[in-house]
């Protein structure tokens, strides 16, 4: 009997949430409810460790301020004044003002906005992508998180292919640079104390000394976007010294010889100026990074959240190659593993059902999209996603939100900050009330979600909500009459993707966690042009890049004084869990972190408030203040649901420019006063 079915027991699952580890889950259920949820002991990775925000989900479940019924706007814009409406009067007005605004200005006037909220994968790019390429609405482009990075990895190794976290369990030095691993990838952690009682050695490199750092042997505090010139430091040295393995060099990659001059530029005096490490830690990062093997280097995303994102992941992901780590076991990098499970996303989303090209829009630039783009964006139906409080220049993006000609839909589990600008609001499912598959960007493993309880009084998943839109607007294609079932068979179905082929829909069934058929990268042949690690990448100089890894100074943003970095915190995920008291009430309250150098100069005590603001918005933050960031540098800590008066929205301050590739985000390369608040 499926688990639906059964009013009580336990049943296995999977963490939906955006995070690397994708736990296995034990759900246990009495009378049709969820009571607990807890880490899965068997699975291969997680093996029964979950974080706090998933070991209080039921708090999130049950939530009185969960949604329950489809909703109308009565009040203005923003202000969350709704009544309560029917899912057929709902669809009736949604499809109703899609064909309106069809014929009056086309289907481009209507855009999708989405993310991985729920990281299901026919929940966020099936149905729906095959309705919006029907209805040939303005396509998003999903930039908002990795997207600058990936393309510099790619550059490098052809894709989002790296070590088997299993492996890094041998490693002898392990460099978290970039990630706050303690919050946002704790089984790297697992793996890495693993390591450690072996003997290994943990450095972390950050702008803010954060659980991660203060947990490392090594903590080394750099200024925020100069990553490139660290790594390139260490490459002086590398190669200085004679710490390279040179038959891997000539075996393995491109361009090596050229590495080797450009890198004399970045000498340790010059780097140490730029980063703000000292020349001697300097020395002794490159000497043992050359001198101990396995090396290896969780990449984060928070470097790549820069003007020069891109070139910053590029360049760290070359740091391998010089030593030969890839050819040892638990050697090598993880940006992200992704690439071995990659599904087969065009059966899965159908982008031949457009009829004819659309425009492409940057999600980073959702606020200029909405104010500024002509022919205008008229409707917009956001789901998976809270852009009103996770964009960037978030003032901007509501004053778009706020247009009374703009007809908003929003898809959600709760009246987050966009539903509160929704014409119509839809009550959305939670993972356990749905069926999907899910494949992790961080281990190797595929897996299966199948309903443990019934959707939440009137709640709908995404794929039944755009089967009824489809239905509405006279969608009669065999695409839209596809069962979940079908939508993961036709996914997990990709021949030219070798390392999933043994995982089937019967297998997720049985053994509900499946491991793809993954070799180590060499011996072996990459996806770049070349087949090898592009240390020189013709593909990059052909864009405009430098062809050589290369430190670009970040692009600038007013004279503020200070470089500020909202960073992740420990208790929510972006804006998930934000808006559940408990998991507000663990994490405290916004909190801005600043150098006692730089407080004693204003005139700031630790835990006063102060204001911090730039040219894009304002928020008060109560300030810690201590050794934890460099002078010069603030950070913050999560994205915290909208206090009464406002002001503590730290994405009013972040620029909505784009990085050096992929269009990628950079929210943490904009600079801000902060001001005592008498």
């Amino acid at each position: 009997m499926h688990a639906i079915n059964k009013p009580s027991g336990v049943f296995r699952s999977v963490c939906s949430l955006d995070c690397p580890d994708q736990c296995g889950l034990l759900v246990h259920k009495v009378d049709g409810r969820i009571v607990k949820v807890e880490g899965d002991p068997n699975h291969p990775v997680t093996q029964g460790a979950i974080c706090n925000k998933v070991r209080h989900m039921t708090e999130r479940l049950y939530d009185p301020k969960r949604l329950r019924y489809p909703l109308r706007r009565v009040g203005s814009k923003g202000e969350g004044r709704f009544e309560r409406i029917t899912w057929d009067e709902a669809i009736d007005t949604i499809t109703a003002n899609w064909k309106r605004l069809i014929e009056a200005y086309g289907p481009e006037s209507i855009l999708p906005y989405s993310f991985y909220g729920n990281m299901g994968r026919i929940g966020t790019e099936g149905m729906d992508r095959r309705f919006f390429n029907r209805l040939g609405a303005s396509k998003l482009l999903y930039t908002i998180c990795d997207a600058a990075g990936a393309e510099g990895y790619k550059f490098t190794m052809g894709g989002n292919f790296g070590t088997d976290p299993e492996d890094t369990v041998h490693a002898k030095l392990i460099i978290m640079w970039g990630v706050n691993a303690v919050s946002t990838n704790m089984h790297q952690v697992m793996l890495a104390e693993k390591a450690r009682k072996n003997g290994a050695k943990i450095v972390a490199i950050d702008v803010h000394r954060n659980r991660t750092g203060r947990w490392a042997d090594w903590f080394i505090p750099i200024v925020p976007g100069t990553d490139a010139a660290l790594a390139l430091g260490i490459m002086h040295i590398l190669f200085a010294e004679n710490m390279t393995n040179e038959a891997f060099l000539q075996d393995y990659t491109v361009g090596h010889e050229e590495l080797r001059q450009h890198v004399r530029q970045y000498d340790p005096d010059t780097v140490s100026a730029i980063t703000g490490v000292p020349v001697r830690d300097i020395y002794r990062l490159s000497r043992l990074y050359g001198e101990t093997t396995p090396s290896f280097i969780r990449i984060g995303n928070g470097l790549q959240h820069h003007d020069n994102g891109g070139m910053n992941v590029r360049t760290i992901a070359c740091l391998p190659a010089l030593t030969g780590q890839w050819l040892k076991k638990g050697g090598g990098a993880i940006k992200g593993n992704g690439g071995y499970l990659q599904h087969n996303a065009a059966a899965l989303q159908r982008p031949d059902l457009r009829e004819k090209p659309s425009r492409s829009i940057n999600m980073n630039a959702l606020g200029s999209t909405l104010l500024e783009l002509d022919p205008p964006i008229r409707s917009l139906y956001v789901y998976n996603s809270n852009p009103a409080l996770v964009a960037p220049n978030v003032n901007k993006v509501r004053e778009g939100l706020a247009r009374e000609d703009l007809f908003t839909v929003v898809h959600e589990l709760f009246l987050t900050e966009t539903a509160r600008y929704a014409d119509i609001v839809l009550p959305a499912t939670s993972s356990f009330e749905n069926t999907d598959f899910y494949r992790s960007y961080w281990h190797h493993y595929i897996q299966l979600q199948q309903p443990v309880v019934a959707p939440y009084e009137e709640s709908k998943p995404n794929v039944e909500v755009f089967r009824l839109l489809a239905a509405a607007m006279g969608f009669k294609e065999q695409a839209f009459q596809d069962t979940d079932e079908d939508l993961i068979r036709q996914a997990l179905n990709h021949p030219t993707n070798p390392n999933i082929s043994g995982i089937t829909y019967e297998a997720l069934q049985e053994k509900q966690y499946v491991k793809a058929a993954t070799k180590p990268l060499f011996p072996g042949k990459l996806l770049t042009p070349s087949g090898k690690i592009e240390l020189y990448s013709n593909s990059m100089e052909k864009r405009g890049f430098p062809p050589l890894p290369t430190y670009t100074p970040l692009a600038g943003d007013c004279d503020r004084q200070f470089l500020f970095i909202p960073t992740a915190n420990h208790n929510f995920l972006n804006s998930t869990f934000a808006h559940n008291e408990k998991h507000a009430r663990m994490e405290k309250q916004p909190k801005l972190y600043m150098n006692a150098t730089d407080a004693t100069a204003l005139g700031i005590t630790d835990g006063a408030f102060v204001r911090v603001s730039n040219e894009r918005g304002e928020c008060v933050l109560a300030v810690v203040v201590g050794e934890d960031v460099l002078p010069g540098v603030v950070v913050s800590q999560g994205l915290w649901a909208d206090s009464p008066n406002g002001k503590n929205t730290v994405n009013a301050l972040t620029p909505d420019r784009l990085a050096d590739m992929g269009g990628g985000a950079v929210f943490f390369s904009g600079r801000v006063w902060v001001e005592k608040i008498g």
